[in-house]
């Protein structure tokens, strides 16, 4: 997996939520394909993994990875890494082999997008876990500095015209 993700095709506000960047990841659902790379089918959002007991549970997004021949359940965080989000990609990820790996699928692969992350606490959240999972972080120029940028250059183009 790579990092950091490039998302500066989004234009998002300051004060954006977690629900805000999905709709706006799906929104643009081919160009963030191409950024997440070859071989990635969107599968879907907030898809619904409904457990034997009746419980249901809804990561953000679902992938089939076609070369890998495996899903990839993404979780996306507008904050730094936490280690509590180890536990539930595990979880995803457990539910996802369980209920939508086919016999001659490879294990599914979580990845977590957060906004920043340390190496150090990555690493010690990850250990003992065995399953494929990583962390990246993403890159977001957010709409208020183009919006800024734009403001400036009207406000210049107006006094010009004005002399």
């Amino acid at each position: 997996m790579k990092d950091p993700y490039d998302f500066n095709f989004l234009t998002m506000t300051a004060g954006y939520n977690e629900h805000e960047l999905e709709e706006a990841l799906v929104n643009n659902i081919t160009r963030f394909l191409l950024e997440l790379g070859r071989g990635f089918a969107f599968v879907g959002r907030q898809m619904e993994l409904r457990m034997p007991n009746g419980k249901s549970y809804f990561p953000d997004l679902i992938f089939y990875h076609i070369r890998m021949k495996c899903y990839v359940v993404v979780e996306l965080k507008v904050v730094d890494f936490i280690p509590e989000f180890v536990g539930k990609l595990n979880f995803y990820v457990s539910a996802a082999d369980e209920l939508l790996k086919q016999a001659d699928d490879h294990p599914s692969v979580g990845l977590l997008i957060c906004k920043s992350h340390d190496k150090t606490t990555v690493e010690w959240s990850f250990r003992g876990i065995d399953r494929p999972v990583g962390v990246a972080s993403y890159h977001l120029q957010e709409v208020v500095e183009r919006t800024i940028a734009e403001i400036s250059q009207k406000t210049k183009e107006a006094a010009e015209k004005m002399d």
